[in-house]
């Protein structure tokens, strides 16, 4: 696991296993199904489950959503109220009540599309904390304090992200604060298809090799809950998927007492994986890979996961409610 790059802890969890072939103690694991939507929960149950899948401890759902480039009002409407279900499901452990501030946090680049899912988030949230303080007798007593912020990144700022935030945090004083980032995924069939849910913070860039500061309730101070979309794949795990397919095409093909099956046999994972970076790192370095119509889904997935937090924090007003606060 040591060379992969992903952020998703179920993708962790399916290498942990390819390799040792069981699950054992510290990972427990459940699934089910909400019409289209499949829905996996990891759940990080100790010091020996942290050093299998290198995930802190804690719960991960993941929501693998009908993967297309756009979708209609009622399809955006249906994966949004799955996602507040799950959200509202975490959400009701911290015990969190509609008189308590939530601070939502888009984490990520505004000017590079893989990378700009949360300022796109933040863009259609239900904010509220203003109108909560400032004008209190012309909105609902069921409405929650929300506010809202796209702290940029440090190329931007000059500022970690986690040091802005954690000034907003000792300032307002949220009850909870929920990150929204762009991820990496290890297979190219998650990208752009895979919602993940976790309660246990988040490292922004983690999965792409650029580890910045830690956002989790250890650095902050309130309990953090990161939504993330796996938005790009390394090509050289691309590249490293596909030749395992060609020798899987080869073996089939060449009789097994020939000395070729027996070379392909002997080809050490580790060595071909550390041959593919060799390779291309002279020409692409380390080159990421997105779909072409990232920017449409951009847009599309930003609303689901909006819609998703509005709902969950919002419970006393429908989505058409919601969605004229916003407009």
């Amino acid at each position: 696991m040591k060379n992969v790059r992903t952020d998703l802890a179920v993708e962790a969890r399916e290498l942990y296993c390819k390799e040792k072939e069981e699950e054992k103690h510290g990972i427990k694991v459940s699934t089910k199904k909400i019409e289209d939507i499949n829905i996996t929960t990891v759940d990080v149950l100790n010091e020996e489950g942290e050093e299998k899948i290198r995930k802190p401890k804690g719960t991960y759902i993941t929501l693998d959503i009908p993967k297309v480039t756009l979708y209609d009002s009622e399809d955006i409407e249906d994966i949004s109220k799955v996602l507040a279900g799950e959200l509202t499901d975490i959400t009701n452990k911290i015990k969190l009540n509609e008189s308590m501030t939530v601070l939502v946090v888009g984490l990520g680049n505004w000017n590079i599309t893989p990378d700009a899912l949360g300022p796109k988030v933040v863009d259609k949230l239900m904010v509220t904390r203003h109108l909560k303080k400032y004008i209190p007798d012309s909105i609902d007593e069921g409405i929650r304090p929300v506010c809202a912020v796209a702290p940029g990144v440090l190329g931007i700022t000059g500022m970690e992200t986690g040091e802005i935030i954690r000034g907003i945090v000792q300032n307002i004083k949220p009850d909870l604060v929920i990150c929204v980032d762009a991820l990496a995924a290890r297979k190219m069939e998650r990208v752009n298809s895979t919602i993940q849910i976790g309660d246990t913070g988040i490292s922004p860039g983690s999965g792409v090799g650029n580890m910045r500061m830690e956002i989790s309730q250890k650095t902050l101070g309130v309990p953090v809950i990161a939504i993330g979309v796996p938005t790009v794949v390394d090509a050289a795990t691309m590249a490293n998927d596909t030749i395992d397919i060609v020798i899987e095409k080869m073996e089939s093909e060449v009789s097994k007492n020939s000395k070729f099956y027996s070379l392909l046999k002997t080809i050490d994972t580790e060595e071909k994986e550390e041959l593919i970076h060799e390779v291309l790192n002279p020409y692409v370095g380390d080159l990421l890979v997105t779909p072409k119509e990232v920017d449409m889904i951009m847009e599309t997935l930003s609303k689901i996961i909006a819609s998703g937090i509005n709902i969950s924090l919002q419970p006393a007003l429908e989505l058409k409610d919601i969605n004229n606060y916003i407009s």
